[in-house]
């Protein structure tokens, strides 16, 4: 997908956060934009700010619940036709140990994270895979890497999206469709999602981060880790013993305390 201009990219969680920042970058460089997010507040702000640049559509809805990603994604292929680019941004985290989480926890973090990017891209795929064109982008996580006390379900979520997204970029290749799907793993990003977080490794600016996710998009990037020592993660959980492996990023980087002093953003 080496240019955005006038491409239909849709982008879930797209109100606030990366989401917002990646949906400027692609109206700067000439696209149509489509925003999906529960907060209707923060998505009419959102439009009003972002429609200054290009064109900016916007549709409420809450991607945990099947019914109304079938709804939405009809009414939104309706009004713009065949999405080029679809952007699985929108995800949530509840940083407790696992025997404090609820039932509610659970499904909703696997409904958001994990089950909506599958039924949203099972709306938009047919499209792409009639134009024979197309991108999709998952935003998982370093948590789908690295397994972290006080985010048990939110990693799980995370490693089965990986496991989704890289499959499904592999389905593409062997029917020949001309159809790129980018898996994103980043650490943590400094949205307010993940607030109260400490950290040897420093957390991510999320500006650079939105601007290298469409420049892997742009480029047909398979896998984007940041920062780029992620991409270590799997050959070194294979080189080394598990408890030397939980030793160095445990104790000496301290990765499994990161979640100690977890906050979390406040409800708007």
């Amino acid at each position: 997908m080496n240019s955005l201009k006038n491409k239909n990219v849709l982008i879930t969680g797209g109100a606030s956060g990366i989401g917002k920042i990646m949906g400027r970058i692609v109206l700067e460089k000439g696209a149509n934009l489509i925003l999906w997010d529960i907060n209707l507040d923060n998505l009419n702000k959102t439009v009003r700010e972002l429609s200054a640049i290009g064109k900016t559509s916007a549709y409420q809805i809450d991607i945990s619940n099947p019914s109304e990603i079938v709804a939405t994604a009809k009414t939104t292929k309706e009004n713009h036709g065949n999405i080029d680019i679809l952007i699985n941004n929108a995800g949530i985290i509840v940083g407790k140990f696992f025997s404090e989480h609820s039932q509610t926890d659970i499904q909703k973090t696997f409904d958001i994270n994990t089950l909506a990017p599958m039924h949203i891209t099972h709306e938009f795929l047919p499209g792409m895979m009639e134009a024979n064109s197309g991108h999709i982008c998952n935003i998982a996580s370093s948590a789908g890497f690295i397994s972290n006390p006080k985010m048990s379900v939110y990693a799980a979520s995370k490693w089965a999206m990986i496991g989704w997204s890289d499959s499904l970029r592999l389905e593409m290749k062997q029917q020949n469709k001309n159809i790129g799907v980018t898996t994103v793993t980043p650490y943590y990003i400094n949205t307010g999602m993940f607030d109260g977080v400490k950290s040897v490794v420093p957390i991510l600016n999320p500006e650079k981060v939105a601007k290298k996710i469409i420049r892997a998009i742009e480029h047909n990037r398979i896998i984007l880790s940041m920062p780029w020592s992620m991409r270590f993660v799997r050959f070194f959980q294979g080189l080394f013993p598990i408890w030397l492996f939980d030793w160095f990023v445990g104790k000496v980087m301290g990765v499994y305390h990161t979640m100690d002093h977890f906050t979390g953003r406040k409800e708007d």
